[in-house]
């Protein structure tokens, strides 16, 4: 019914129907499920096969222009500079050197035929070791709990599938990665439930964008109201956009909510490895002395975001449920992964010596550098943003550039920056709460970075013109209705800011400060050299 009530053919006359569309509107991802203006549905086509025809999220238009248009420093200068898809490629050196020693390459009888749906048990026993070791599990993990999938993807469309009916749904906090729409969506016909989070610090939220167990309590408890059947709660962690790292404390705290559910977890933490500074430690979910319901938890790991090969499909999950296992493997006919890879990644995930002396090292320092450089860039700019130390990806505030503060006016400035050549991600694509959120990947090489933050910082400029040129003409109109105050919401750009005293700030961080709460509030506009004379 859901499909058909998107592509149009629902009865509008049925009150069931319009009850389910109201849902949709208010707690389903429908971004690019909605048919464009002129859609005309395809006679050859199912309802399901009209819809898959035109999803596509927010960014859709954005990566299309970028595929047309590459940045290339020798052939293409003036090309268009991606910030907006999380790869790294910092470390497209270390990594070509590695899979392509004599050791990677080996071709025999048993890597051309078909495997285990599960995946190759050498692969299996060697990725249950590996996540034994990074994950600090406190008893080796078992090969026969490893599924292997051509990567993360996959692996939603799979729980989503064999976890929930069609129509069911499953619960995640907003802002989430957008592809997780899509995967649980396409296949399953599965609903998302949001949990919203926005920046501000109000209750028990003591950050921003902060992950509670009473905000999945609301938001359960409505779908619930709505009748909608919630069955799993999606965690990421090392978290996607913002950058958090849950505390063992807060992952004990969901797994609990979820275990007094009966919801089953599915906890995805591809990006674990890549936390890149020193005074951030990652938990993961296999860590845990105890887990409330190991049966109802399961956890995703990919070799795409820690060893920067998003080229290599390739997907791990660890389940100790066999029920969930056999159905997740019936599925990996359609999502294996070939032998010859399934060689080069054991024998990538075995090399500890290297991974640790050589790989680990590099990456952490390349990705740290690069952060530094982003976010003293935006600091400059006086520009809000949420600094975490995991991830490829800042969370920046650019409120302060949409003058009534819509989602519509950040379509407007998302489509400025890649008029100026520069593909950023918007917050309506992660479903953001509050327009003038974006994220930027900063995991790219110097001269990349460089060039991207001026036309950045261009576009800006000359947005910040436009406004004070507007309020000027119009002195009367008000702009607080549309977007909040930054200052009031303690959001700029210390991590420890949260958490300790002024003094642990240092100069930079001080200065950023002050030029973002001069810029955010109107005292410079109120007081300008004409009105002051």
């Amino acid at each position: 019914q859901t499909l058909s009530e998107l592509t149009g053919r629902a009865g509008g006359s049925d009150l069931r129907g319009s009850r389910a569309r109201g849902l949709t509107r208010s707690r389903v991802d429908t971004c690019g499920f909605c048919p464009p203006q002129g859609f005309q549905r395809s006679p050859y086509l199912s309802a399901r096969g009209n819809v898959a025809s035109i999803f596509q999220g927010p960014d859709e238009e954005g990566y299309k222009a970028y595929h047309a248009d590459k940045y290339d420093e020798d052939t293409n200068p003036n090309g268009i500079i991606n910030f907006g898809t999380s790869e790294n490629k910092l470390c497209f050196d270390l990594m070509s050197k590695r899979l392509t020693q004599a050791d990677m390459n080996l071709m025999e009888p048993l890597l051309l035929q078909y495997p285990d749906w599960k995946g190759h048990m050498f692969l299996r026993e060697e990725v249950a070791r590996f996540l034994t070791y990074y994950c600090k599990a406190p008893a080796p993990l078992k090969a026969e709990n490893v599924i292997v999938l051509n990567g993360c993807g996959s692996l939603f469309s799979a729980l989503a599938t064999v976890l929930c009916d069609p129509g069911e749904a499953v619960l995640i906090a907003t802002p989430f990665y957008g592809g997780i729409t899509q995967s649980v969506f396409l296949y399953g016909n599965v609903k998302l439930v949001y949990a919203y989070l926005d920046s501000k610090i109000t209750g028990t939220s003591t950050r921003p964008f902060q992950l509670t167990v009473e905000k999945l309590e609301k938001a359960l408890q409505d779908a619930w109201a709505e009748g909608v059947t919630v069955r799993a709660l999606i965690l990421l962690n090392p978290q996607n956009p913002l950058g958090d790292i849950y505390s063992l404390s807060e992952l004990r705290d969901y797994l609990e909510f979820a275990k007094r559910h009966e919801l089953h977890v599915i906890v995805d933490e591809i990006y674990m490895l890549s936390v890149f500074d020193e005074s951030a430690t990652f938990h993961s979910v296999l860590g845990m002395d105890r887990l409330p319901d190991p049966q109802r938890t399961h956890v995703m790991w990919g070799i795409s975001k820690d060893f920067a090969v998003s080229g290599i499909r390739f997907g791990t999950l660890y389940t100790e449920n066999q029920d969930v296992a056999n159905a997740v493997a019936s599925l990996c006919y359609f999502h294996g992964v070939c032998g010859p890879v399934q060689h080069k990644v054991a024998q990538l995930l075995r090399d500890r010596e290297w991974i640790n002396q050589v790989y680990l090292r590099a990456n952490r320092a390349r990705l740290k550098a690069a952060h530094t450089y982003v976010t003293d860039e935006l600091k400059t700019l006086g520009v809000p943003f949420l600094n975490r130390n995991a991830g490829f990806f800042v969370w920046i505030d650019f409120r302060k550039y949409l003058r009534t503060g819509t989602f519509e006016e950040e379509m407007l400035l998302w489509r400025r920056f890649l008029d100026n050549k520069v593909l950023l991600s918007c917050g309506k694509a992660f479903e953001c709460s509050e327009p003038g959120w974006f994220r930027i990947i900063f995991a790219d090489k110097t001269h990349r970075l460089q060039l991207g933050m001026q036309r950045i910082r261009k576009v800006l400029e000359e947005r910040e013109q436009e406004i004070l040129s507007e309020e000027k003409e119009q002195p009367c109109q008000s702009d607080q209705g549309g977007k909040a105050d930054s200052t009031d919401e303690v959001i700029f750009v210390s991590s420890h800011q949260e958490s300790s005293c002024a003094g642990s700030s240092n100069l930079s961080d001080l200065i950023g400060l002050l030029q973002q709460q001069m810029r955010s509030s109107d005292w410079l506009q109120k007081n300008t050299a004409e009105q002051l004379a």
